[in-house]
């Protein structure tokens, strides 16, 4: 019996360990390919990791790659390293033609590149910063940061008010109400699409980032529900005692219920952040300057912008973009997996 017990924990653990490794593998790829140069990154096969530069000569022998500049000013080319000659090298390099030729240069005007390019990340935050006069990434962080602060704030605190209202306040209609609120959740979004973008174009709002947040200070069906079931899960004697000493429901539900909370809102306010700071839609349909991107919608443009994408570059920014996320879910992740377990647990 023990055999057996001992056996199907190896076997769940196996495929726990299995369904990590696949689910991981996107995000170790997409860090992979951010330290890659252009030409690894869409060679064929494909391979994970990084590997020394190479380039074929007219012999067909294969050489180390250089960078050569002609002029200081001038764009780096990546060149056949042939041999040294004392302070110069002997390189091979592309001409006009699909030529090659070879030239004996000062070894000041080379460059061996590195294996991992970490190079890739401050390209990609710089990007297009001196064309705009601004550093595009980090306004598009600020921007998707701002957004994310007020969403998350309008959700905690709208939501814990109208859960607190349908599970601890006994009003007539109130199951009713609740039913109607949670059968919103089955109207796609693109229903709602043209009409909400007509409300906000009324407004004069479209343009501008309060279409994005301004919402959350109004709930959602499925944080009420998730925040509902939570303040249905507490003792209602503590409201009970609470009201003998002459507390008023609202300092009930701010001083008592919502300190009690904690772990449910850590979970409203993680999914809300995840979702306003991945969001592509909203900014696509109400961002019209670029000054006002957030950081998917840029990743966007960025991708648009390069005529021929450097998806190096692009890895790396989506790599930042990502980073925030998973560090703030390893800080909350404590209260976050509490929250979800105790949930719409009685007592």
């Amino acid at each position: 019996m023990q055999a057996k017990s001992r056996l199907a924990t190896i076997v769940v653990h196996l495929c726990l360990a299995t369904g990590s490794i696949l689910f991981l593998f996107p995000l170790v790829w997409m860090i992979a390919t951010s330290i890659k140069p252009i030409t690894q990154a869409m060679e064929m096969p494909p391979r994970l990791v990084p590997y020394k530069e190479t380039v074929k000569g007219a012999d067909g022998a294969e050489y180390p790659g250089v960078f050569y500049k002609e002029t200081p000013d001038a764009e780096e080319k990546l060149a056949a390293l042939l041999g040294n000659e004392g302070a110069s090298r002997r390189i091979e390099i592309d001409v006009a033609g699909a030529k090659k030729e070879q030239r004996t240069v000062p070894a000041a005007t080379i460059r061996v590149p590195p294996v991992w390019r970490w190079e890739n990340y401050q390209k990609a935050v710089t990007y297009k910063s001196e064309q705009l006069g601004y550093i595009p990434f980090i306004r598009y962080g600020k921007n998707t940061l701002y957004i994310a602060i007020l969403s998350v704030l309008g959700t905690v605190l709208s939501n814990s008010l109208i859960a607190y209202g349908f599970a601890r306040i006994n009003w007539p209609g109130r199951n009713i109400a609740f039913a109607l609120t949670i059968a919103t959740m089955m109207i796609p979004f693109p229903v709602l699409m043209v009409p909400v973008y007509v409300v906000f174009k009324t407004l004069g709002w479209v343009g501008s980032p309060k279409p994005l947040w301004v919402p959350a200070f109004f709930g959602s069906a499925f944080n009420i529900f998730l925040l509902r079931q939570f303040f249905m899960s507490l003792p209602f004697e503590l409201s009970d005692a609470a009201k003998i000493d002459g507390c008023s429901e609202f300092r009930i539900f701010r001083d008592i219920l919502l300190p009690l909370a904690k772990p449910a809102l850590s979970v409203v306010a993680l999914f809300n952040f995840m979702y306003v700071w991945n969001d592509f839609l909203g900014p696509l349909i109400y961002l019209t300057d670029q000054k006002t991107y957030t950081l998917a919608y840029g990743l966007q443009a960025y991708q648009s912008q390069q005529g021929g994408t450097q998806w190096p570059l692009l890895m790396a920014a989506s790599t930042l973009v990502v980073l925030p996320v998973i560090l703030i879910f390893f800080l909350a992740q404590k209260s976050f997996i509490q929250g979800i377990t105790v949930t719409g647990m009685k007592n």
